[in-house]
């Protein structure tokens, strides 16, 4: 299951409620409607919950890189995101 995966990825100390464990769950979640949008083109809804997903995982990645880039860093490269555009 995916919720195994992200307790072996993110270590042990920092569960819940860490930007990484969000950021992860987030990303879980962007690729699950992702695979069910290329199903269903016309689901607006589930596009509208897409995009309002990608914006919390945004400003929580944005927050992660104010307070830690090298924590930033690591988790970008463990998930594969790509880096913001900036300017």
């Amino acid at each position: 299951m995916v919720k195994n995966s992200s307790i072996s990825i993110i270590p042990q100390e920092e569960k819940r409620g860490s930007v990484e464990f969000q950021v992860f769950n987030f990303t879980n979640k962007i690729e699950r409607l992702t695979s069910h949008l290329k199903l269903h083109r016309r689901d607006y809804l589930s596009q509208r919950g897409l995009r309002k997903i990608l914006g919390k995982r945004q400003r929580l990645l944005v927050y992660l890189s104010k307070k830690n880039r090298v924590r930033y860093r690591e988790l970008i490269g463990q998930l594969g995101i790509r880096e913001p555009k900036t300017g």
